[in-house]
Order: structure tokens, then sequence, then C-alpha cells
């Protein structure tokens, strides 16, 4: 599997796009992604390929909230 590289326009479009895909798996489990992460992260979920995929995707969410957070609070 090839890592794709994708470029965007504003620091909050990487966000946006995460969350969209957060969106997407919590409406198909029926769970919030932090529930998700915790089952996940203590061995009670399953270990394919779509969770792995959505758990990443919560501590990319996490890290871009961390990283807007530190720009918005040096601009303040």
């Amino acid at each position: 599997m090839q890592k794709q590289s994708i470029q965007y326009d504003s620091p909050l479009d990487p966000l946006v796009a995460v969350a969209k895909r957060l969106s997407r798996y919590e409406t198909e489990a029926g769970l919030s992604s932090e529930d998700f992460f915790n089952r996940f992260s203590q061995g009670a979920w399953r270990d394919d390929v779509q969770a792995i995929e959505w758990a990443n995707d919560y501590r990319h969410d996490l890290a871009l909230r961390a990283e807007l957070g530190k720009i918005l609070e040096a601009a303040a």
C-alpha cells in the first residue's frame, strides 16, 4: 500500500477531512470515536483494518486539535 500525499490550503482542511472520516465510522458503529478508542486501546475491540484506520484517524484528530490550539493560543 502506497502512502498518499495530500496538499491542504488551510490548516483547518486536514481537521475537517479527519472529522468527516470519524463521523462515518461513528455512524456505522453507533459509537463515539472516544468510546471506540478506549475500547480499542484496552483490547476490547476487533483488530481489523477498519479499526486500525479509525484509531489512527482518532489519534490524528487529537494531534491536529492540539496543534491548532497552540496556534490559536500563540495568536491571542
